[in-house]
């Protein structure tokens, strides 16, 4: 798991995003959104703070679930992760 985290704290990195990210919380945080929904395609929103929320679209299929992109706005800018590419 110390992989996956590392790669999404990469991913993010490399989208330009400047902030303070830790790969095991936002790797929790997504898993939260997903928990005790039924198998599909979900557009979701975390907000973070009163100026950070992420946006974003994942596939649920049974016991996981697949990121595709996750838009994090600061402010008025907007980082846009993709974990499709």
């Amino acid at each position: 798991m110390e992989e996956l985290y590392r790669l999404i704290e990469e991913k993010i990195k490399n989208a330009g995003y400047p902030g303070e990210i830790d790969g095991r919380e936002f790797y929790d945080e997504i898993s939260e959104e997903a928990d005790h929904k039924e198998n599909g395609t979900y557009l979701f929103l975390i907000k973070k703070t009163d100026t950070i929320s992420y946006h974003g679209c994942m596939d649920i299929l049974d016991c996981e679930f697949d990121l595709h992109f996750v838009d994090i706005h600061d402010g008025d800018t907007v980082y846009h992760v993709d974990f499709d590419a």
